[in-house]
């Protein structure tokens, strides 16, 4: 049985050269149904079944380029500002050595308040951020930074945090914003 999943014979796709340099298909015997894509460097890697015909697959890897080319045009604005705040927070802390793929906001992360992939160097910051102290912002920014070389939350982990000054005040901060949240609210001075 040959190794899942398995690159197309074609991988690039002149016609979408515009949107990105390469395209390579990943055809899976596991995969039944679902189709997925996503951006790797400047590549993008389209996953579908293997039993997909040449023109099903043609007709997917534009839909999904379409997607990608969507989601990447409803980024918040201020992601590059952010990417740029990670790529200084990174020099000034961690040697330079934890270098994102991509940095950005989002809005559906409310439980958490960022969050990182190691594997695909992303980090997301939740909008609940926006507004708060920038010693805050860069705290959450630096611990997933950190987690692009440490991936769990170990001795070898916070002792990459220990180098930046606010850490503890930051997360003091942050206890008392879900505090705040779980407190139940005053009744209104005026009494409506």
């Amino acid at each position: 049985m040959p190794a899942d999943p398995q690159p197309s014979p074609t991988t690039s796709d002149p016609s979408h050269a515009d949107r990105t340099s390469a395209v390579e298909v990943r055809r899976s015997t596991r995969r039944r149904r679902t189709v997925s894509a996503y951006r790797e460097g400047d590549r993008t890697i389209v996953l579908i079944p293997a039993r997909m015909s040449q023109a099903e697959e043609r007709r997917w890897v534009t839909q999904m380029l379409d997607k990608l080319a969507a989601q990447e045009s409803r980024r918040r604005p201020g992601d590059s500002e952010l990417a740029e705040r990670a790529e200084r927070l990174s020099a000034q802390y961690l040697g330079g050595r934890a270098r994102p793929a991509s940095v950005r906001w989002v809005t559906n992360q409310n439980t958490r308040w960022g969050s990182c992939t190691p594997a695909e160097g992303s980090i997301r910051l939740s909008h609940r951020l926006q507004g708060m102290p920038e010693y805050v912002v860069d705290y959450v920014l630096l611990h997933e930074l950190a987690h692009l070389l440490v991936p769990g939350h170990g001795p070898r982990f916070w002792q990459l945090l220990d180098s930046y000054p606010r850490t503890e005040r930051a997360r003091g901060y942050l206890e008392g914003v879900v505090a705040a949240g779980r407190l139940p609210h005053p009744p209104c001075p005026s009494g409506d």
